[in-house]
């Protein structure tokens, strides 16, 4: 068996997905990329889950590609870029747009630093919330590249083009409070992991439905035409008014605050 590189543990119906290779910063092999993917799928088929709390173990969310260990394997590297059709995700961009495509809010915990390959996947989650001592980098092009993990869906979505193209070009190293007044972060918190948790149990008390439909109705929508923009919500606001978790929202908002909602509707 090899070791787990990712490791989940449910409090709440909220995940802690831990990324847990400490001792090198948790920098992302071949093994690492196949787990974090095969644990998208596998929170993605949880109905009950409300919340997702991503975070590094040690002193670290991650500092990017292990380029030594993926440079020894060539094929690993075929295998990490590989896609049947041009317009699909291969396995190291579901490791960042994996975490979008989740009906549930994602949050990322970042500490130590988040360089290259970890702020590809950070930029996957819906928020982000660093300590105040945490540095960031989109930093693929110090080693000739550009960044290829779909970190670009979230930061186009972030930032005016131009600072996205100097941050990227320049592969500057952010401090958190830079990073927060570029719109990279939600949030900087003396203890992050504390003001996720109130985060993700805060996100909890709105309809599991409705959360999933918000979520994909702002992604979906953010850049498409006015028409399509309203075809979406008409399409959603009908499959929420149809289901049983709006009918709890309203009697939690008018008779009993503590009524527990249903299990996500299949679908979402």
């Amino acid at each position: 068996m090899g070791k787990n590189l990712v490791c989940v543990r449910k409090e709440n119906n909220i995940a802690y997905v831990s990324l847990n290779r400490p001792d090198k910063y948790n920098a992302l092999n071949y093994e690492f990329f196949k787990q974090i993917d095969a644990c998208i799928k596998q929170l993605k088929k949880d109905k009950a889950l409300r919340a997702v709390i991503l975070f590094g173990e040690g002193r670290s969310f991650c500092s990017g590609l292990d380029v030594k260990s993926v440079s020894k394997s060539p094929f690993d590297a075929v295998k990490l870029l590989f896609k049947w059709f041009p317009g699909s995700a291969n396995l190291a961009q579901r490791v960042s747009i994996g975490w979008r495509r989740l009906p549930v809010p994602v949050i990322a915990v970042l500490e130590g630093v988040c360089y290259g390959g970890g702020m590809q996947i950070a930029l996957g989650a819906d928020f982000r919330i660093a300590a105040p001592d945490c540095k960031l980098s989109i930093m693929e092009a110090r080693w000739g590249l550009v960044p290829d993990m779909a970190g670009f869906v979230g930061l186009r979505e972030l930032m005016p083009k131009d600072q996205a193209l100097l941050l990227t070009m320049t592969a500057d190293v952010l401090t958190a409070p830079v990073a927060l007044s570029h719109n990279l972060l939600t949030a900087v918190e003396e203890d992050p992991m504390a003001a996720a948790t109130t985060l993700a149990l805060r996100l909890a008390q709105t309809s599991p439905d409705a959360n999933a439909a918000i979520k994909q109705s702002i992604q979906k929508s953010w850049t498409v035409s006015i028409r399509q923009l309203l075809r979406r919500e008409s399409f959603y606001q009908v499959r929420l008014l149809a289901g049983k978790n709006r009918i709890i929202a309203a009697i939690r908002q008018s008779k009993d605050p503590q009524k527990n909602y249903q299990e996500r509707q299949s679908g979402w």
